[in-house]
């Protein structure tokens, strides 16, 4: 039977049975208002099984041409790891947390601090900077690491176990916007990144510096995963630091860091990334004042 008629048969079974029952009427438009999601769903599951097809045929040929050569390694079945998702055009990447880790990184580079302190951001940036200057890095949570270099001690954002501006080389990455919101266990609370930006501000010494990572974009709380805050407001919650730089990480697109965008383009963004360089100095000024 042809596939035009299998259809038109199934279009006949399935019109009969709606018939007999008409309270599905009430189901199938359900299933309408879903088409999308099911379409995409399927189109995924498509592409999956083709995938997993390919790898079969792949590892049969494989098999076969070790069998005509001398087995350098053994390629036992009951140890197959099927990798189906890493055929891409690109490298996949994670736009946030590969341009904001690469911008600390370059300010570190520019000011050439003798010693950083960093809260709670990736592990990744303290684990590879820590290779050329030494770091103390904390968190709510303990870190099990040892490098040489780095430090990993344990603190809470809202009661810093730091004297008053004490600090010259200062990060928090992709943080403030959790804090308070139960995600990593700590107790709930609307004004608890203004309490931790406070904190952060005390502990800077004077001439210092503050790397600061948030999203931007649209303002609203996303329980309890972030928030995400207008540009101009958050660095007015860190007065009287001076904004050294600002740049933007798009939420979409394949650019990298946009350096003192315009303000339209950040509160276009839904989930947007913005990288503040905030110092501690006599006089309050902001890139943002006109």
């Amino acid at each position: 039977m042809k596939f035009t008629e299998k259809l038109v048969s199934r279009v006949i079974r399935l019109w009969r049975f709606l018939r007999r029952v008409p309270e599905n009427w009430y189901w199938l438009e359900e299933a309408l208002n879903q088409k999308n999601a099911v379409v995409s769903f399927l189109e995924q599951k498509r592409a999956s099984d083709a995938a997993m097809r390919a790898w079969r045929q792949e590892f049969d040929q494989f098999v076969a041409m070790m069998a005509g050569v001398t087995e350098r390694l053994p390629v036992p079945k009951e140890d197959v790891n099927a990798q189906l998702s890493d055929r891409t055009a690109t490298t996949p990447i994670d736009r946030h947390y590969i341009y904001h880790p690469a911008w600390a990184a370059r300010v570190l580079a520019r000011t050439r601090p003798a010693k950083h302190v960093d809260i709670s951001s990736i592990l990744h940036f303290s684990s590879l900077i820590s290779a050329f200057v030494p770091i103390d890095f904390y968190d709510i949570r303990p870190a099990p690491i040892e490098l040489g270099g780095l430090h990993a001690g344990v603190a809470d954002l809202n009661n810093l176990p730091f004297d008053k501006e004490s600090i010259s080389s200062l990060s928090c990455m992709h943080v403030l916007e959790h804090v308070g919101l139960g995600r990593y266990g700590d107790p709930l609370d609307p004004d608890g990144d203004l309490k931790a930006i406070s904190e952060l501000v005390r502990v800077l010494a004077p001439g210092g510096d503050l790397l600061v990572v948030a999203p931007v974009g649209r303002p609203r709380v996303v329980f309890n995963a972030h928030r995400v805050y207008d540009h101009e407001a958050f660095a007015g919650y860190f007065l009287p630091l001076e904004l050294i730089e600002f740049a933007l990480i798009e939420e979409h697109g394949s650019g990298g860091l946009i350096y003192n965008p315009p303000a339209q383009v950040v509160r276009e963004q839904g989930y947007g990334c913005g990288c503040f360089w905030f110092r501690k100095s006599a006089g309050p000024r902001s890139v943002f004042e006109k």
